[in-house]
C-alpha cells in the first residue's frame, strides 16, 4: 500500500518508515522544514548519503534525485555546511 510519503518521487518504503520515525509525515512537512533540515533530523537517527539530500530535494521539486541540477546540489551543500559550522 502506498501512502503519501511513498508516493513522492524517491521515497520508498524504507525512507518513508525512517522519515515517519523522524517525525516527518507528509511532503508538506519536508517543504516547510526544508530538505536540509530534513536530511540533518535522519543522519541524526541513521546513515545517510547525500544521495538522501538529493532524493528529499528531488521528492519536492518532482525530480529523480540523479537529476537535480548542480547549481541547486550545490545551494544544499551550502546550506548543509553553514548550518554543520
Amino acid at each position: 500500500m502506498r501512502d503519501e510519503l511513498t508516493m513522492l518521487k524517491n521515497i520508498g518504503p524504507k525512507s518513508a518508515v525512517r522519515l515517519r520515525e523522524a517525525g516527518i509525515e507528509s511532503r508538506e512537512q519536508i517543504a516547510d522544514l526544508g530538505a536540509v533540515a530534513v536530511y540533518r533530523r535522519l543522519r541524526q537517527r541513521y546513515p545517510a548519503s547525500l544521495t538522501m539530500l538529493w532524493a528529499l530535494q528531488g521528492a519536492l521539486l518532482d525530480l529523480p534525485y540523479d537529476q537535480i541540477p548542480p547549481e541547486i546540489k550545490a545551494a544544499l551543500l551550502d546550506e548543509l555546511a553553514r548550518l554543520e559550522r
